[in-house]
């Protein structure tokens, strides 16, 4: 039997070399390609531009840019114009209200806080008219608070801050009142007239207002069971008027302690 020859090699390529002949074709097609697409004509290409501009742009007349047509890039110096331009497009003036409905709910949200600060001073008004201090206490309400007017001339001598024995069944129905009622801050204010202090223990108004303010601040607190980081005290000394003081009865408004007894809604 004639032995079988052994295999001869094939001829031609390896088949990888088609391969990358064929990956190395598909790139220079896509070279060509891209060289051509950069070969465009100029005029061509900037009307295409131009009529994308025009037809999405927000500017008038398909603009790129504020004012001299700059780019933002270029620099700040149409920036200065932008308030201007956003005023001509629709932006609300400073001060104008911007948004309805915030405005809306904020008319709400104080009308809610009126309307507890009037329950609260009818409910103090009724204590004071039952223990028959409506001389010695006037009562205002704001949407924040209540507030209580004591004559400073029932609680203090002239140029003291030591109370008055007789003042102290009035502010006994004041705590009363703060327990009872007071949810959050207390804020206690000492006012004075404009008479500058002469031969006194305190040197200016500022002091004496600050004191008489601490006073009733140490008393309150002494007798009740007042949370003391909700309690505040303050003097305005005479800056704060709410009559002349060019007349004596002027004068004795003048001199007087304001408590402010904030309600539920209040932000304080």
């Amino acid at each position: 039997m004639a032995k079988r020859k052994p295999d001869e090699p094939k001829k031609g390529a390896p088949a990888w070399q088609t391969t990358f002949g064929d990956l190395m074709n598909l790139l220079l097609c896509f070279f060509v390609l891209l060289f051509a697409m950069s070969t465009i004509d100029e005029d061509k290409q900037e009307q295409i531009l131009a009529s994308f501009n025009q037809m999405f742009s927000v500017f008038d007349g398909g603009a790129t840019a504020i004012g001299d047509g700059m780019l933002v890039s270029m620099g700040t110096s149409q920036l200065n114009e932008l308030d201007e331009y956003i005023n001509s497009t629709g932006k609300l003036d400073e001060g104008q209200v911007v948004d309805e409905d915030v405005a809306s709910a904020q008319e709400q949200v104080e009308a809610a806080q009126m309307e507890e600060s009037e329950q609260l001073a009818e409910k103090i008004e009724e204590a004071i008219q039952e223990q028959n201090l409506e001389n010695e206490i006037d009562i205002e309400f704001t949407s924040q608070y209540v507030q209580l007017t004591l004559k400073g001339g029932i609680l203090f001598d002239s140029g003291s801050v030591e109370l008055k024995e007789e003042s102290l069944p009035v502010l006994d129905q004041v705590a009363r009142i703060l327990e009872r009622y007071a949810e959050g801050t207390i804020e206690i204010e000492g006012h004075t007239d404009n008479v500058p202090m002469s031969g006194a223990k305190y040197s200016n108004n500022d002091e004496l207002s600050s004191g008489r303010a601490l006073s009733v601040f140490n008393y309150l607190l002494s007798i009740t069971d007042l949370d003391p980081a909700k309690v505040k005290h303050a003097g305005r000394g005479e800056y704060l008027p709410i009559a002349d003081n060019a007349t004596p009865e002027g004068r004795s408004m003048n001199r007087r302690v304001e408590i402010k007894i904030y309600n539920s809604l209040s932000a304080y």
